[in-house]
């Protein structure tokens, strides 16, 4: 990796601002490879050199990924204005500059949302193409029959006439209400459309699981936190 100044490569892990990094670097605070940095603008690799901020390592990564428990409420946007944003509830330890959720969620919809700075990631993930599905839990209302389970695997064609991919789905509840789907594209209001087309009505909507990595189910409503090097194979997992 081509060396950066000191300054943006520590406020790039969103811990401290460029200003605070100088203010650091003035007390000898920051030291690389065992010596005190004298300029901020001193250049180092975050990879390969040893960095050292207020006596504790410094870890660098180039991207962060961060697995989001949404609540009802909250849009998935990284902006929104008069509405909480799924980027406001990730904590100061792990904000960076360029955070965006991975995919979107209705505003009462809940669950895993993935949130990071890596575009090409995102894209990876969210590309029908790709064929990474993304499995929830509806609660309907009404037991969904054998006959609409059929449509949805074979492709539901929407009021608009869009003929959506192939979804899987299964009952998880004796009264068949509530049901697991699993979707490897994700169009507007999708699980939604297709309950619809079906006679059906959607009353609650929860992700589960992004891949094969399912949804940490210690995290509460509207915690988060970085994923692992494992969790992140597991997403892209066929």
């Amino acid at each position: 990796m081509a060396k950066q100044r000191m300054d943006k490569i520590i406020a790039s892990q969103g811990a401290y601002s460029r200003s605070e990094v100088k203010e650091l670097v003035k007390k000898g605070r920051v030291l690389v490879n065992g010596k005190a940095v004298a300029d901020s603008a001193f250049k180092a690799d975050p990879e390969t050199d040893s960095i050292t901020v207020n006596g504790k390592a410094f870890g660098y990564s180039e991207h962060i990924y961060i697995m989001l428990n949404k609540p009802q409420g909250v849009v998935s946007a990284s902006r929104s204005p008069g509405d909480k944003t799924v980027i406001d509830l990730v904590p100061p330890t792990l904000k960076r500059n360029g955070l965006f959720p991975a995919g979107r969620l209705d505003k009462d919809t809940t669950g895993f949302v993935l949130i990071t700075d890596d575009g090409d990631f995102a894209h990876e993930i969210l590309s029908p193409k790709k064929h990474i599905e993304k499995t929830y839990v509806a609660v309907l209302d009404r037991p969904i029959s054998e006959a609409e389970q059929k449509k949805f695997e074979s492709g539901v064609a929407l009021a608009d006439g869009y003929e959506c991919l192939p979804a899987k789905i299964r009952n998880l509840s004796e009264d068949g209400r509530t049901v697991e789907i699993k979707l490897n594209e994700g169009k507007y209001h999708q699980i939604k459309r297709m309950a619809a087309a079906c006679g059906s009505h959607v009353n609650e909507l929860h992700r589960v699981a992004i891949g094969n990595l399912m949804l940490d189910e210690s995290l509460l409503p509207g915690e988060c936190r970085a994923l692992t090097d494992e969790e992140l194979r597991l997403i892209q997992e066929k």
